[in-house]
């Protein structure tokens, strides 16, 4: 176990993306516990690609949910200047980031996912209703749309269009939303989401942004399902791990059908880490503090990039 005291760790938080509030509130979180393991700490505000970071930084922490901090470009400006920092490298967070190679990465490396296709602006799905059309280079549930009929089709495809110009189109899965986080090589409990309302959105995921807005989700965890159909989910969301070359950790959504059937929907690799989020959640059941939790994300990413002398 490495110790942090008067190690200078910068937290890069906010970003320019669609889940700035949600990052702010992660990277304070993050910050709070790295002081209380003896970190000097220096908040920084990320607003575009040349933030500045104080010259004696030893880490950079990435707090950055979403684009800019997910997808691989905060990671390439950080090597780039010399920086080590948390999370998975530039290839790897690319990678996990984009739904449509991650999903050709699934179904090459057999991760049991939900019937998917790709299409453009202006071509239409040929999958059967029910599907989910999702923008494939957002996070968060940004850019995603459950589609039941055929009205809904075009004004969905027209609010995707605001943000990309191809979308994944995959089968709509009923049934029980569950998600794992992964450290390293360790699967942590499966937990299982209930939405107040029938989808897990953004407003579910964080309701102190909204506390008019009626949203929140309550968390299982462990969630109630039998042992040997856990363990069928964790070694499922490590084979997806792996699918996509992840080392250091992340968090695997799932659906789980009404045969009990696990398939994997994405991989989050900077899941929210706010006092309502899914992983510090998970993390707590086997005994793992947040401030742990950090630390132990630190040690996962330095040992997945040793820092050169």
């Amino acid at each position: 176990m490495i110790a942090l005291t008067g190690k200078h760790i910068a937290v890069l938080k906010g970003g320019p993306g669609s889940e700035r509030a949600v990052s702010l509130a992660t990277g304070a979180g993050v910050a709070k516990a790295l002081r209380s393991l003896g970190a000097e700490v220096t908040e920084v505000d990320v607003e575009h690609a040349a933030f500045s970071l104080p010259n004696d930084t030893e880490l950079a922490f990435i707090a950055l949910h979403g684009t800019f901090g997910e997808d691989g470009q905060v990671q390439q400006i950080l090597e780039d200047r010399g920086v080590p920092y948390t999370g998975e490298g530039v290839a790897e967070s690319r990678l996990a980031f984009d739904k449509i190679p991650s999903k050709e990465r699934f179904t090459r490396h057999g991760v049991t996912t939900p019937h998917w296709e790709v299409i453009r602006v202006g071509e239409q799905p040929t999958l059967p209703l029910p599907y989910v059309i999702k923008a494939p280079r957002q996070g968060s549930t940004v850019g995603v749309y459950i589609v039941k009929a055929e009205s809904e089709v075009a004004p969905a495809l027209r609010d995707a269009a605001k943000y990309d110009h191809e979308f994944l189109i995959e089968q709509f899965i009923p049934g029980r939303e569950l998600t794992v986080g992964v450290l390293g090589e360790q699967a942590l409990p499966v937990l299982e989401i209930i939405p107040k309302s029938g989808f897990y959105d953004f407003n579910d995921k964080y309701p102190f942004l909204n506390p008019q807005g009626g949203g929140g989700a309550q968390h299982v965890c462990p969630a109630a399902i039998p042992g040997d159909l856990t363990r069928k989910i964790q070694d499922l969301a490590l084979l997806a791990c792996g699918s996509l070359g992840l080392k250091v950790y992340s968090r695997v959504d799932f659906m789980l059908s009404a045969s009990d059937e696990p398939f994997v929907l994405e991989i989050n690799t900077i899941p929210g880490m706010t006092e309502t989020s899914l992983l510090p959640d998970a993390a707590a059941v086997t005994g793992i503090s947040y401030p742990q939790l950090c630390l132990r994300i630190i040690e996962l990413s330095l040992a997945a990039r040793p820092v050169k002398k």
